[in-house]
């Protein structure tokens, strides 16, 4: 199958799911990833799942930088479990160096909203040094602008994640 901005795709017979070839995103500094694209069969506006993917290809590292202080306060609790002299710490001295201690997974997926306002986004799986259970995920809405980070849980949205109409619109909720 063919899906624009991903080319030729193919299907996983496990889950249904299309994956891409190997494609460099920007987003992640030149990383090649094998994009995913779930549910884009039976969706009646795939026009939505184009724009997403067309963002998300446009997108540079810029974006995630945005909320680099989300991703710090994610760090900055998990470590407020321990004390520096526990081998779970992770010393990280400002937002800007979090990203050293990130592994960006090599598949992003690009999937629709289940509820609230039905978009398509993108969310990236990530292994991070101070969480390696739960990792981090981050998800941009449309594939532009990161709308959720925390650790990974497949919810595209913290109001999804908590049932909570007041998150809507919450990058990061406090652990």
């Amino acid at each position: 199958m063919h899906i624009p901005g991903l080319g030729e795709v193919h299907q996983d017979s496990d889950f249904g799911w299309y994956r891409s070839q190997p494609i460099a995103l920007s987003l992640l500094n030149g990383q090649e990833c094998e994009v995913f694209v779930a549910g884009y069969d039976e969706d009646v506006r795939p026009e939505d799942f184009h724009k997403a993917i067309t963002n998300l290809l446009a997108n540079g590292f810029e974006a995630l930088r945005k909320v680099e202080s989300h991703v710090f306060r994610y760090c900055q609790d998990m470590n407020s479990y321990w004390s520096p002299d526990d081998e779970e710490f992770v010393a990280v001295s400002s937002p800007d160096c979090v990203w050293e201690h990130i592994q960006f997974r090599r598949q992003p997926m690009v999937s629709r909203r289940a509820y609230g306002d039905k978009g398509v986004y993108v969310s990236l799986e990530c292994n991070c040094d101070w969480e390696p259970e739960h990792g981090l995920q981050i998800v941009l809405e449309d594939g532009r602008d990161v709308v959720k980070v925390g650790p990974y849980d497949g919810h595209l949205t913290n109001r999804d994640a908590y049932a909570d109409d007041n998150l809507e619109g919450v990058i990061y909720v406090a652990l």
